[in-house]
């Protein structure tokens, strides 16, 4: 059985022991499917202020489509390029949107979604998929929530 620590308020602190949860959860499973679902769940826990955490997964067509989240039903594919994780995933890089509503062509799953942050999932130089979080709040995410998802997203990569 797995037992989530509590956390202790201190936020870069935290982010620690979350990465430390993740690599508890997924370092002797080989189950993809597996560790993007208990890391969605422990992404869910651990961070406040947030109404969805989810991924969008490469298929064969070259689409995001979803994968293990939580939160609200969410669109099912996204085009690379379009909205905000198309766009994360065509460039490859973090985009962390502080006010969605001024992200031209972002893609509203959620009405309740005013900001948001995608981390691309990038192995070997192959774009895997995008880790994609949502807030009902305007300006939920900054520098130090995008250095350490980011260090979450390279954590979990390495068993994907």
């Amino acid at each position: 059985m797995f037992n989530v620590e509590m956390y202790t308020g201190n936020r870069e602190k935290n982010y620690e022991l979350v990465k430390k949860q993740l690599h508890a959860l997924i370092h002797d499973e080989k189950n993809h499917i597996a560790n993007l679902s208990n890391a969605a769940a422990l992404l869910n826990q651990f961070l406040d202020r947030i109404n969805w955490v989810g991924f969008y997964l490469i298929d064969s067509n070259g689409e995001l489509v979803l994968g293990p989240f939580q939160g609200l039903p969410a669109c099912v594919r996204i085009p690379v390029g379009k909205g905000v994780c198309g766009t994360a995933a065509l460039k490859q890089e973090t985009v962390r949107v502080l006010d969605v509503n001024q992200f031209p062509g972002h893609i509203a799953c959620d009405a309740a979604s005013q900001s948001e942050i995608v981390i691309p999932l990038v192995k070997d130089g192959q774009l895997l998929g995008v880790l994609d979080i949502d807030s009902p709040e305007t300006n939920r995410f900054d520098e130090l929530d995008q250095q350490k998802l980011e260090e979450f997203a390279t954590l979990l990569i390495e068993h994907l």
